[in-house]
């Protein structure tokens, strides 16, 4: 299948590294030349589209899945925007907010000590990087293609580090982003910051779609309890299982592209379904 992509390169704000983004249209984005198209904007642009690109040289297969199911009637087509990470992917996509508090704080400081590669001197610059997708990159879009800008129509997905910043974008931009779907969620790196997080900025249900996914093999084996825990404060903030929120566990999926490939078709009719 021909891929229809816009290349957008070195894209940046001041904080972060520069990065490329891809943008494609679906079929029926060339075939219906007066029709507007909801928006999807996914992380780790590099793994989306072409397999040579991507870390495992496998593709999300997220082209493939919107045509088949947009030609079947199941769901309307939709833009994605894929957005590369860089090599500081992990400050990018750590949720900023939650490590500003007394426990956050104190939390860093003792991650330093035990993973002093990874934590000591870190900057976290989601906060930046989100700005970017909102204030930069989809200003772009919205001008350049025949979006539906508004906040139903747009969204965020990712899976670990990704699954964490596609939630973080939703609580800190529920004014542009309607939903979030979040594969494989690397919920043990906030250790206890999640859900204190989500209590206080979780917006009110009602307005946005939110979906959970993890598998049971590799890095996936440790998440079952942390996305228990999580599913527990949706439903305490009044979210509706399977309305304006999903949670899917997949027996035996690994951590990788194969695997979010293989249930990329759930979350796309969740957002996308008629």
């Amino acid at each position: 299948m021909p891929l229809h992509l816009t290349h957008y390169p070195a894209l940046k704000l001041d904080g972060l590294l520069e990065r490329d983004v891809w943008v494609w249209t679906p079929p029926a984005y060339q075939a219906e030349p007066t029709n507007r198209f909801p928006v999807i904007y996914m992380h780790d642009g590099q793994n989306l589209f072409e397999p040579e690109k991507s870390y495992t040289h496998v593709t999300w297969g997220v082209a493939e899945a919107i045509t088949r199911l947009s030609q079947w009637g199941f769901i309307r087509p939709a833009i994605v925007v894929g957005i590369d990470n860089t090599e500081k992917r992990f400050s990018d996509y750590l949720p900023a907010r939650p490590f500003t508090s007394p426990e956050g704080i104190a939390l860093l400081e003792k991650l330093a000590q035990e993973d002093p590669q990874t934590f000591q001197n870190l900057t976290i610059t989601s906060d930046i990087y989100l700005k970017l997708i909102v204030e930069e990159i989809k200003p772009r879009i919205d001008q350049h293609f025949r979006t539906k800008p508004g906040q139903q129509d747009t969204m965020v997905m990712g899976s670990s580090m990704g699954g964490l910043i596609s939630l973080y974008a939703l609580t800190e931009y529920p004014d542009v982003f309607g939903g979030a779907g979040c594969f494989s969620t690397h919920w043990p790196v906030m250790r206890g910051l999640t859900l204190p997080y989500l209590r206080d900025h979780l917006p009110m249900p009602g307005k946005h779609k939110i979906y959970f996914d993890y598998g049971t093999g590799g890095f996936d084996a440790e998440y079952e309890p942390y996305q228990q825990a999580v599913d527990a404060v949706m439903r305490q903030k009044g979210y509706k299982h399977g309305v304006d929120w999903l949670t899917r566990c997949a027996p035996g999926a690994d951590h990788h592209e194969t695997a979010w490939r293989s249930r990329i078709h759930i979350p796309l009719r969740f957002f996308l379904g008629y």
